[in-house]
């Protein structure tokens, strides 16, 4: 029987993920004896060293995240179960400014995915923070923590009192 047969369709899965990053990546030896370290231990000089080469280009390893993505990925640094609590961040931020990086409101100046009032605020976090997502959501998810201690405790305020 081939031993592809005997795969899982998971264990299959993980053999063409495996296989198409060893095609990804390439193993370069270099080094020897002569190009080692003289502080080495001759046993350890002679070993060649390997050095992984990415044959991906760097503009294509640049993948962009949307806000909602990064948001998502900065909730294990607060301690909140995204199962639970990115559902009450959504609904807020829909409210807000729709994810939308450039939002301003007219009438209070509040801009940002939070809508954060003055809008300098954010410039705590970093300089960008008029075009830059990750600094906004930062910045946001630290103010959530520090006023309501969760999402959820925000979405309510929001509801309640038509802000957060």
């Amino acid at each position: 029987m081939s031993p592809l047969r005997t795969l899982t369709p998971k264990s299959a899965r993980s053999a063409v993920i495996a296989a198409g990053s060893a095609l990804a990546l390439s193993a370069v030896v270099l080094g020897s004896a002569a190009t080692s370290s003289p502080a080495l231990t001759p046993a350890a000089a002679t070993r060649p060293t390997i050095q992984l080469v990415s044959s991906v280009s760097p503009a294509r390893q640049a993948v962009s995240l949307t806000p909602r993505q990064i948001a998502r990925r900065m909730f294990g640094a607060f301690h909140w179960r995204p199962r639970r609590q990115f559902r009450y961040l959504n609904r807020l931020w829909d409210v807000e400014s729709s994810w939308r990086v450039s939002a301003v409101n007219p009438w209070s100046g509040a801009c940002g995915i939070p809508q954060a009032v003055p809008c300098s605020k954010m410039a705590s976090v970093g300089p960008d923070y008029r075009t830059d997502a990750r600094v906004q959501i930062l910045w946001g998810l630290r103010y959530i923590a520090a006023v309501y201690g969760k999402p959820r405790f925000a979405w309510i305020h929001e509801v309640e009192d038509g802000w957060y």
